[in-house]
């Protein structure tokens, strides 16, 4: 359905010193006099309101005044966390996913959607709350790695490739200097591709996948032709056809793969209602970067994959071509994908078992991944089996405060076999606690303080408060916002369990223990890397 848009300056609307950045302002917040901290608050409104605004009316299909509505809670969202020290770095995206976030839970609420007729429609609001997720499947890899950006490549990408503006705006928004915005854009542009490539292989369902990585990486990157054993096996993997074509849009239109990658819903109309795009030259949506006719390189590029192997659209036979989840709709991440996470271990294709993320293991060892792991999500296993949960940096067990029971926080605790201790993860993310199975570990009920609440199904509401994606580094990303993870609030006993700005140290990694091995762990120093350890110790990272 087409939502209306009007014409809209490509640069930042004023608002003080324009060599002031979105951080300098934001700093004005944390601690601030009223009137100074609400002074910052219009400037930065102001900056990313038109933007904001244009999205929230795709979100709703509507420009009534529903749009305002949701752009000001979205904004007001977002603001109150980085008055508590969130970083104000690349706020563009993350308003945006706020509003969409705002839509789908107000459209969810029989009452609020009641009120506001605007929420009920099949296209706006109705559409969103019946979508399982709002990322497509075909594009896991990119919103993975882009969420792993540092928050300046996350600015300069977005600004530059989704917004299509020159690189000065967001070089402006972060106060730096254009040509060192320039250099940042480059180097995010690789980070951001090497990032789907490790992706790749970290959620590889399948062996053969995380073989063909390079296979099919390198060909793609250089514009070869890939070998007939990976076109075979592109025709018979979705997993692997949705990376090829996801690293097809690095040689032409970037713009749109990370809009669909952050955004999901709505994504190409707001790609549409960019003014930046409408304007011809490299910054415009007419030509990319390197001067090619937007998605003319990506056909190029994906002609050089034989017929037996393209994807949608592209010529791919319909005995493989999937009918709902391939390259358009929103469907699930397969939840074998999640499963495969650790059970792939962290094997470079070589089977030199280097961590596919880059990283390498430091001279405590800590945090490194295991090349084996036993069955179940990151070794937590998906049955009956209990396991503990102990934390890299201190050596300490996830435990609960009190007795289990709804409300009852989390902490840090020695290692035992108690009841209390053990969890169980499942397929669809829960992580469950075996004194009590009816409850689960809740990040969003107590202000960020992880507690025990009800578990919950799968539609319902607040169904992401209490799932968590698990990564190969051992962290615990709550779904409702991956850019987060559980963390201890220090590395000592009886400490509680909060959320944090995800950081990739070792305060926010775990591995799992099989219980019944827990008095054995007992005595195992803090220090002493967890890939170090008898098999039949301890788990591999979570």
């Amino acid at each position: 359905m087409p939502t209306p848009h009007s014409s809209r300056s490509p640069h930042p609307p004023p608002g003080g010193d324009p060599g002031e950045s979105d951080e300098s302002l934001a700093a004005r917040l944390r601690g601030s006099p009223e009137g100074e901290a609400t002074h910052s608050v219009a400037l930065l409104a102001a900056r990313h309101w038109r933007a904001v605004h244009d999205y929230a009316t795709i979100c709703l299909a509507s420009s009534g005044p529903t749009a305002a509505m949701v752009t000001a809670a979205a904004q007001h969202r977002v603001l109150n966390r980085v008055a508590l020290g969130e970083p104000a770095v690349a706020l563009r995206p993350v308003l945006l996913v706020a509003v969409r976030d705002t839509v789908r839970e107000w459209a969810s609420d029989d009452r609020t959607a009641g009120a506001l007729p605007e929420l009920l429609k099949p296209a706006g609001g109705r559409g969103m709350r019946a979508a399982r997720t709002m990322t497509p499947e075909n594009r896991t890899l990119a919103q993975r790695s882009f969420r792993s950006l540092p928050a300046l490549a996350r600015c300069v990408l977005w600004h530059v490739e989704v917004e299509a503006e020159p690189v000065s705006v967001p070089a402006g928004l972060l106060g730096i200097d254009p040509a060192v915005a320039s250099g940042t854009l480059q180097q995010a542009r690789d980070t951001f591709r090497q990032g789907c490539v490790h992706a790749h292989q970290e959620l590889a369902p399948m062996k053969d996948c995380r073989f063909y990585n390079r296979l099919l990486d390198v060909p793609i990157r250089r514009g070869g032709t890939l070998l007939p054993d990976v076109q075979q096996h592109l025709a018979e993997c979705r997993y692997c056809r949705n990376a090829a074509e996801q690293l097809s849009h690095f040689e032409g239109e970037l713009g749109t793969l990370i809009a669909e990658a952050v955004l999901g819903w709505g994504a190409r109309r707001y790609l549409d209602s960019r003014p930046g795009r409408a304007t011809p030259g490299p910054r415009g949506g007419r030509t990319t970067r390197r001067g090619h006719r937007s998605g003319g390189s990506r056909h190029r590029l994906l002609s050089r994959i034989p017929a037996p192997a393209r994807l949608t659209g592209l010529g791919l036979p319909d005995a493989v071509r999937s009918t709902r989840t391939l390259l358009t709709g929103l469907g699930a991440v397969s939840a074998g994908v999640l499963v495969s996470v650790l059970i792939a271990g962290g094997s470079s294709p070589d089977g030199s078992g280097t961590d596919p993320t880059g990283a390498t293991s430091t001279a405590g060892g800590r945090g490194v991944v295991p090349t084996e792991s036993p069955p179940g999500v990151a070794g937590l296993p998906t049955g009956p089996q209990p396991a503990l949960l102990r934390n890299v940096a201190s050596g300490l067990c996830l435990d609960t405060r009190g007795e289990p029971q709804d409300g009852a926080g989390a902490r840090l605790t020695g290692c035992s076999s108690g009841l209390s201790q053990q969890w169980t993860y499942e397929e669809d993310g829960l992580l469950r606690s075996v004194a009590d199975p009816g409850l689960c570990l809740d990040a969003h009920k107590d202000a960020g303080v992880v507690v025990l609440a009800t578990c919950a199904d799968a539609g319902e509401n607040r169904a992401d408060d209490v799932r968590y994606d698990l990564t190969g580094q051992g962290e615990l990303l709550p779904r409702w916002d991956e850019r987060l993870a559980l963390t201890p609030v220090a590395p000592d006993a009886n400490a509680d369990i909060v959320i944090r700005v995800r950081d990739r140290t070792e305060d926010q990694r775990w591995v799992t223990e099989p219980v019944a091995s827990a008095e054995k762990a007992l005595s195992i120093s803090p220090t002493r890397t967890p890939a170090a350890r008898h098999p039949e110790q301890a788990g591999p990272v979570v």
